[in-house]
């Protein structure tokens, strides 16, 4: 193989490269939304019956480390604060970070997980982790506010 095949390589990439990054912003903001909602969506059901919550969280879910109230208040309120900043994309990697711990939890704590839901936790553990190690990305508060924070140049 010789420099100019791959020089020719390296000019018919540049596009498709330049389209990926293009590609971020809007897949990072599309993954906070579906993240969030999840979420968000399960603190709504767990606060429309708290009788019931407290309920499933006495006798299905065994939250390891602490009792069941203090369970079941902790784990609405990381489903109710949480992806309010995720979606935001303020403080992203926080937030991200806090519902991976709240989705490990939900995973390990539930006696007799479904296959099919064990999967749906593995797939926003997945998008979570994805948020943590590069951030909430171009459209978020965080990327806004560092922009407005920092010296020009």
């Amino acid at each position: 193989m010789n420099l100019s095949m791959i020089e020719r390589g390296q000019a018919l990439w540049r596009p498709v490269e330049a389209t990926l990054r293009a590609l971020q912003a809007p897949a990072q903001l599309a993954a906070r939304l579906y993240v969030g909602s999840v979420f968000f969506r399960s603190g709504l059901t767990k606060l429309r019956d708290w009788d019931i919550t407290l309920a499933l969280f006495q006798d299905e879910y065994h939250v390891p480390l602490l009792p069941p109230d203090v369970a079941a208040v902790a784990g609405t309120t990381g489903e109710l604060v949480l992806p309010v900043l995720l979606v935001m994309g303020l403080a992203g990697r926080f937030a991200a970070a806090g519902l991976s711990v709240v989705n490990v939890v939900a995973a390990i704590s539930l006696t007799d997980i479904a296959a099919a839901a064990l999967t749906q936790h593995q797939f926003w553990g997945s998008l979570l982790l994805a948020l943590v190690l590069w951030g909430p990305g171009a459209w978020s508060a965080d990327a806004w506010l560092r922009r407005r924070l920092s010296p020009s140049a």
